[in-house]
């Protein structure tokens, strides 16, 4: 994303790790570890998860999954080309985006929570953005509609959870940012393959996320960085079966840059 950039106010050296275990199991202890969690997210940006509860097993099938999609001919993948999508919902090929006006080298099928559509001609006009994700036929990819919704609702748990602890930790009510969202909340998600890349080139290049928080499930390939306030590009390593928190534009603002949308590559 383009625009104001909040930094952290500690140049951080490496990533905060997390276990959600503190927060399930010991419920007198859960307000420092909320606050422990929003200091994290105060200074850094990013955390790692672990502890989280999804099995690695299910981890395994999922990605199991992803890689046979990836793996199928263009033509199979173009049926759900994301240009004939009015949503923006669907695959796109490698180097069909930019950021920071720069070739990304991914290749991505991109969903959405998927709600009964708006009519069309419903106001304000954006509300039409809104509408269901493109998928491929079940006898192109048996399976994959089904683990890939699976994968989602578990992740729309987990979110859920994320934001009642940053609430405790910031002093609100657990379910404030919750409220927010109203009856139609909406999660993006972005199932990505990363070839090679050339030298001096980068998978997706420098940038804040949007939303409100991102969880991301690396496969076991090193790569992320997160710019501290030094200007140095601090490493995510993958760490097998945990999931890397980060923050987006719409949290830090709700904060007042308090919490911060640390930017990443």
């Amino acid at each position: 994303m383009n625009g104001t950039t909040f930094a952290p106010d500690t140049a951080f050296t490496d990533i905060p790790i997390v276990s959600l275990a503190d927060w399930r199991q010991r419920p007198t202890h859960r307000q420092p570890f909320a606050e422990q969690v929003v200091e994290a997210c105060h200074k850094v940006g990013f955390f790692t998860l672990v502890d989280h509860g999804i099995d690695e097993a299910f981890i395994a099938s999922y990605f199991a999954s992803l890689e046979s999609f990836f793996a199928l001919p263009t033509a199979a993948k173009a049926l759900i080309d994301k240009r004939q999508s009015p949503h923006f919902r669907g695959w796109e090929q490698v180097g069909a985006e930019l950021t920071d006006n720069r070739v990304d080298y991914r290749e991505q099928l991109d969903l959405s929570t998927e709600h009964p559509p708006y009519a069309p001609d419903s106001m304000p006009p954006y509300l039409r953005l809104d509408g269901p994700n493109q998928w491929l036929p079940e006898s192109v990819l048996p399976g994959f509609h089904s683990i890939v919704n699976e994968f989602l609702a578990r992740m729309g748990a987990l979110a859920d959870e994320l934001m009642e602890i940053l609430a405790v930790g910031l002093g609100l009510e657990a379910h404030a940012f919750r409220t927010v969202f109203g009856e139609r909340p909406l999660s993006f998600a972005k199932l990505i393959s990363y070839p090679p890349t050339p030298a001096g080139q980068a998978g997706v290049n420098g940038h804040h996320d949007a939303g409100f928080l991102t969880i991301l499930l690396q496969h076991g390939v090193g790569g992320l960085q997160a710019l501290n306030p030094d200007g140095d590009w601090i490493d995510v390593p993958p760490t097998p079966g945990a999931f890397v928190i980060n923050l987006g534009e719409m949290l830090q603002s709700m904060t007042g840059n308090y919490l911060v949308a640390t930017t990443h590559r």
